[in-house]
């Protein structure tokens, strides 16, 4: 029973990785870019547009869930979705950074 949980949740970490390598080569990144940790916080914010010092916010309890969802309802917007769809990226990202990756959205700088 342990190993079918172990592969389920391996299985659920390749979708979202594959999801968000994607979404970063769309909006112009390199796709390792997800897997390197802090790196990967500022690239999600040059994605969305918000100045690199925003990562401090990240920081701070509390704070850091509120930015979390105005960053991802800004990427959510920059590759033309609504701000339901942002609010999916922040709580079930395993289900909707596949959706954006693999989807036909494409990215908009502006």
């Amino acid at each position: 029973m342990q190993s079918l949980f172990w592969l389920v949740w391996l299985a659920v970490v390749v979708v979202i990785v594959a999801g968000m390598w994607k979404m970063f080569e769309k909006a112009g990144k390199p796709g390792w870019a997800c897997l390197v940790p802090i790196y990967n916080a500022f690239v999600i914010l040059q994605i969305a547009g918000k100045p690199a010092w925003w990562f401090l916010l990240f920081l701070i309890p509390v704070v850091n869930l509120v930015v979390a969802i105005i960053v991802m309802i800004e990427i959510a917007r920059r590759f033309g979705k609504g701000p339901g769809f942002g609010l999916g990226l922040a709580f079930l990202g395993f289900i909707f950074f596949p959706i954006l990756g693999f989807g036909s959205a494409q990215y908009s700088a502006g």
